[in-house]
C-alpha cells in the first residue's frame, strides 16, 4: 500500500523520519518531492469545496516551478 513518509537527507542517505513497516531486504521505489507539496496537497483537499480550476491551475503553476 503506499504512503507517504517524511525523511531527512543526512551524509548521502535518506532517512525516515517515522518507523517504516519493512522486511529486511525488501526493496521500494521513492518519489522525491519538494517540501511545499504535502502543504499543496493540504490546500486542494481544504479548498477542493471552492473553485476546484483555480485550485488545479495554481498546483500546475507550483509544479512547471519545480520540474
Amino acid at each position: 500500500m503506499p504512503k507517504v513518509v517524511r525523511v531527512r537527507y543526512e551524509k548521502g542517505v535518506l532517512r525516515p523520519l517515522e518507523p517504516l513497516r519493512l522486511e529486511e531486504g525488501e526493496e521500494v521505489m521513492i518519489q522525491v518531492l519538494p517540501e511545499e507539496f504535502p502543504e499543496l496537497v493540504d490546500k486542494v483537499n481544504v479548498e477542493a469545496g471552492g473553485d476546484v480550476d483555480k485550485i488545479l491551475r495554481e498546483a500546475r503553476e507550483r509544479w512547471k516551478r519545480w520540474y
